[in-house]
């Protein structure tokens, strides 16, 4: 596999993950404030967002930020999946087709992203045998 695509299916592993803040905030709502269930979910949710802060790091490290941005949006995929497995909501028509809407978006902002990667390189590799020439 291209390193390239692991490292966008461990920003979606990533992302996956930080999508649990919101299952734990809604878990932490349904208990009264400062109950044992309450502080468990909370601190859960805390944890997540710690570990989450520092993985993100990692990541706009290794590639651009305006695509680990973009691929922040299949969140909203990840909240309705949350939502109907584990707190038994409807999906809608409305929301199936937003959620394929943003997934088509962050699918779409990938092909165009790795065009002009490819374009990027291939003027690299010109310009150095350019130089090359140049030098003989």
């Amino acid at each position: 596999m291209k390193p390239k695509i692991k490292l966008y299916l461990a920003l979606q592993l990533l992302l996956m993950f930080y999508s649990s803040v919101g299952v734990f905030g809604k878990l932490a709502s349904q208990h009264e404030f400062m109950s044992i269930p309450f502080i468990l979910f909370y601190g859960a949710e805390i944890l997540v967002l710690g570990i989450y802060a520092i993985a993100w790091q990692q990541f706009i490290k290794r590639m651009p930020l305006s695509a680990a941005y973009a691929n922040r949006a299949v969140m909203i995929i990840w909240g309705c999946i949350w939502g109907v497995l584990i707190f038994h909501e409807h999906l809608t028509a409305g929301k199936i087709i937003g959620g394929l809407l943003v997934l088509g978006g962050v699918v779409l902002y990938g092909i165009v992203d790795g065009r002009e990667s490819d374009a990027g390189r291939d003027s690299d590799s010109a310009s150095e045998e350019e130089k090359a020439a140049d030098d003989e």
